[in-house]
């Protein structure tokens, strides 16, 4: 059995989709009806930049995802039997959403329409209350769980992402993370490293994000997705549009259970992945879940 799985936010780079997009007219038409939906020149951000423009979450959101779309129409041309012969996918975080349009559950269009207003409202809240993430690695979760419980003192402070063994991710206020890595210090050189993103991603921090979310989602058509999509939310798969509509707004606010996805893809029968998009982030995951998984990158 084959997954595709699809990345999330961080895996942008200046640069990405040129050589898709000068050699594949589907991968460049993405990226013009793109352009149309947000009203900017996406494909001249991804490409030139600046990074910083890129990097800023209500772009590099938009940017991440269509561009994985073009990876898959790469796929799509050289190998089409591998796409056909697709039977489950996920996403991390924002990568969800690539795999429901993959998956038929929604079209391009309107997934970029709610992408749009995610990574506003969810770079919204990041502004409104100064925020970011650290990673914790070596860990069980079990005790990074004692940690923040001893930082939230200072602040608020959430378990964000759960990603493979030892590589844990805490979201919180600035001065919750700074309390927790002052923790990390004493007790013994934990092992901990800022990630370079805007805001508190995945936790209460989010709040009204999910609100914005759930507004546009409510407009959205989602239909039954040919192939299930595994959740963020509980590590499940889901066809009940009703149920990926609602998961889809509380995983804004929930934590990222991507270690149980990969495992339940597995245990389903999963022997064969593919990461399709930028970076090579879930390739890495996943080999630190079963060093002996069958992983193939499709880039951009």
């Amino acid at each position: 059995m084959t997954a595709f799985l699809f990345p999330g936010q961080g895996t942008q780079f200046v640069g990405m989709a040129r050589e898709l997009t000068d050699t594949l007219p589907a991968a460049r038409a993405l990226f013009d009806e793109a352009t149309e939906i947000l009203g900017y020149d996406l494909l001249s951000l991804c490409v030139n930049g600046p990074a910083e423009r890129l990097n800023e979450t209500d772009a590099s959101q938009p940017a991440i995802f269509v561009a994985s779309l073009a990876a898959l129409e790469s796929l799509k041309a050289t190998s089409p039997d591998i796409v056909a012969g697709v039977t489950a996918t996920a996403g991390l975080s924002l990568g969800e959403y690539t795999a429901l349009v993959f998956a038929g559950a929604l079209s391009f269009r309107e997934a970029l329409q709610v992408v749009k207003a995610r990574g506003a409202a969810m770079q919204a809240a990041a502004v409104a209350t100064p925020s970011g993430m650290i990673a914790v690695l070596g860990l069980e979760p079990s005790e990074v769980e004692v940690l923040v419980a001893e930082a939230r003192s200072a602040g608020i402070l959430e378990v964000a992402n759960l990603l493979c063994p030892g590589n844990t991710v805490v979201s919180g206020t600035l001065a919750a993370l700074e309390k927790f890595e002052q923790i990390c210090v004493a007790q013994g050189g934990i092992r901990t490293a800022r990630l370079a993103v805007a805001g508190a991603f995945h936790t209460t921090l989010m709040q009204p994000a999910d609100e914005t979310l759930a507004a546009a989602l409510a407009v959205a058509t989602i239909t039954v997705p040919r192939t299930p999509v595994w959740s963020n939310v509980d590590a499940l798969p889901h066809t009940d549009p009703s149920e990926i509509r609602q998961l889809l707004v509380k995983q804004v606010l929930s934590p990222v259970l991507w270690e149980a996805t990969i495992r339940d893809l597995m245990a389903s029968g999963v022997d064969k992945f593919y990461e399709v998009g930028p970076g090579r982030v879930l390739a890495g995951l996943l080999k630190r879940v079963n060093r002996k998984a069958d992983v193939t990158n499709v880039g951009v």
